[in-house]
C-alpha cells in the first residue's frame, strides 16, 4: 500500500477515472498485439501450476499465449486449446534418472521444443519466448530467436547446480557444466523472473544480471483452485490422525527422512493412531514404497502417486497437520516450496525442517525441526497432533498469510509489471 501512495504522490495526485480508464484501454490494446511463447520441459500443462497461473494471467491481460510442454499420462493430446491458450505437447523419453539419462531426455526435449517453436513462429507467432527451467538449455532456442528481434525471458524455477548436488551428492564436472549453462541462460535473457529473493540474488551475483532486469514473482497458490472441501474420514484408515504431504517424489524431497520419522513414531513412540497420506509421483516413488515396506510401516502410509486436484484436495483437507520433509541442503534452503503455501491456504499447520525460504513462506504457521534431524521431526509432528488449540491457531495464521500476502492474486500484478517493463510499457 505504501508503494501505491508514494507513486501517486510523485505523480502529483491520483489520476482521474477517465484518464485511468483510457490508460488501461491503451495497455489492453498494446498487449493484444503481444504474443508470448512459454516453453516448459519438466511438467505438462496445465498440470504445472505456476506456469499455468502465469499463462492465464497473461492471457487475461490480452496477451496471446502459446505453450510448448511434454506429454504425460492424462495429458496425451498433441494440441489443445484451453481458455484461449494454445498448448503444444511433444513426446519425451521416460523420466530420467542419472546423468546420461538426463542428457538424453534434455537433448530430445530441446529438439522437440525447437521444432514446435518453428511451427508456432510461422503460425500464430510470438514476440517473447519465456523459458521455464529445468533444464538450463532452452536459452539455445531463445538465443536463436533473439537474432530475429524476439525477447527472451528466463523464468528461473530451480537452481540446477544445487539441484545436481542434492540429487547426486557431489560437485565435480557436472556442477561446473550446470553453472556454465545457468550463466549462459542469464546472459541470454532480456529479463529474469525469480521465484524468491534468494533466487534473485543468484541471478545478480552468480549470473551477473543487472538488478533492474530481475523481477521476483513468487509461486503463490490460486485460491480459486486450492479450496476447502469436506474431509474424507476413510483416508485415515481407521486411525485418529492424518498427516498430509503433497509434492514430487525425488531424492531431494526427503521422503526417506519422513519414512524414518514414521518408523520412530510407530515403532519407538508406539503411536499407531497416526496415518500418513503422501500425494505425488516421481522417480523415487517405487523406491519409497519399497522403503516403507523395509521399515515395516507400509500399512501406516498411503502413496497415491500423481493425483488430480480433487484427490489432492481431499487428502489435504482431511489431514490434521501437513509435513514438508525437504532435507537441508543448498537447493532446498534457497527454494520456495509450493506445497507449504498450499498447506497454509487450506488452514493446515505445518511441520518442516528449518530452512531459510521455508521460514519466509510459513512464518509462525509452522514448527521447525532441526535440519535433517529425523527424531526431532517425529517428535514435533506428534506434539502438534496432540495440541488441537495450537493446530487451530497456526492454521489460522497460515490462511491469513496466504490471503493477505502470498496468494497468486498478489503475484499476478508483479508478473504483468515485469512484462510491461520488458516491452517498454512502463507506467
Amino acid at each position: 500500500m505504501s508503494e501505491s501512495v508514494s507513486e501517486t504522490a510523485l505523480q502529483g495526485g491520483a489520476p482521474s477515472p477517465d484518464r485511468a480508464l483510457a490508460r488501461d484501454s491503451e495497455r489492453a490494446v498494446a498487449r493484444t498485439a503481444r504474443r508470448v511463447l512459454i516453453i516448459v520441459e519438466n511438467l505438462p500443462l496445465p498440470f504445472d501450476r505456476r506456469v499455468w497461473q502465469e499463462s492465464r494471467t497473461l492471457a487475461a491481460a490480452g496477451y496471446l499465449v502459446s505453450i510448448i510442454c511434454p506429454k504425460a499420462p492424462g495429458y496425451e493430446k498433441s494440441f489443445e486449446e484451453i481458455d484461449g491458450i494454445h498448448i503444444h505437447r511433444h513426446w519425451l523419453p521416460a523420466e530420467a534418472d542419472g546423468a546420461l539419462g538426463y542428457a538424453y531426455e534434455y537433448s530430445v526435449a530441446l529438439l522437440m521444443e525447437f521444432w514446435l517453436s518453428l511451427k508456432i513462429a510461422f503460425g500464430r507467432g510470438f514476440d517473447v519466448l519465456q523459458a521455464c527451467n529445468p533444464p538450463d538449455t532452452i536459452f539455445l532456442i531463445g538465443g536463436f530467436y533473439k537474432l530475429f528481434g524476439k525477447k527472451f525471458v528466463f523464468d528461473h524455477h530451480d537452481i540446477n547446480p544445487e539441484l545436481y548436488e542434492a540429487k547426486f551428492g557431489k560437485k565435480g564436472w557436472g556442477r561446473k557444466l550446470l553453472v556454465f549453462l545457468e550463466r549462459l541462460s542469464f546472459r541470454t535473457a532480456d529479463m529474469v523472473i525469480s521465484t524468491n529473493e534468494s533466487y534473485r540474488r543468484i541471478a545478480v551475483d552468480r549470473g551477473g544480471k543487472d538488478p533492474r532486469d530481475v523481477f521476483v514473482v513468487r509461486s503463490g497458490p490460486d485460491l480459486t483452485r486450492i479450496k476447502r472441501v469436506p474431509p474424507n474420514p476413510a483416508l485415515k484408515k481407521g486411525r485418529r490422525y492424518l498427516v498430509g504431504y503433497v509434492g514430487v517424489m525425488g531424492k531431494q524431497e526427503g521422503i526417506d527422512l519422513l519414512l524414518q520419522a514414521v518408523q520412530l513414531i510407530v515403532k519407538h513412540l508406539g503411536r499407531t493412531d497416526i496415518h500418513f497420506g503422501l500425494v505425488g509421483g516421481g522417480t523415487e516413488l517405487p523406491a519409497m514404497r519399497e522403503l516403507a515396506k523395509k521399515l515395516d510401516v507400509a500399512e501406516y502410509v498411503t502413496f497415491t502417486g500423481r493425483a488430480p486436484d480433487a484427490e489432492l484436495l481431499e487428502m489435504l483437507n482431511t489431514a490434521d497437520i501437513c509435513v514438508n520433509p525437504d532435507r537441508a541442503n543448498d537447493m532446498n534452503d534457497r527454494s520456495t516450496m509450493n506445497k507449504i503455501m498450499e498447506y497454509m491456504a487450506l488452514g493446515k499447520p505445518v511441520v518442516q525442517f528449518d530452512l531459510t525460504e521455508g521460514r519466509v513462506s510459513a512464518g509462525d504457521a509452522s514448527w521447525y525441526a532441526r535440519p535433517n534431524d529425523v527424531a526431532d521431526l517425529a517428535q514435533k509432528m506428534v506434539a502438534l497432533l496432540g495440541d488441537e488449540n495450537q493446530r487451530i491457531h497456526m492454521g489460522a495464521i497460515g490462511r491469513e498469510r496466504v490471503e493477505h500476502a502470498l496468494s497468486w492474486q498478489h503475484e499476478a500484478p508483479r508478473l504483468l509489471a515485469a512484462y510491461d517493463n520488458l516491452l517498454g510499457e512502463r507506467t
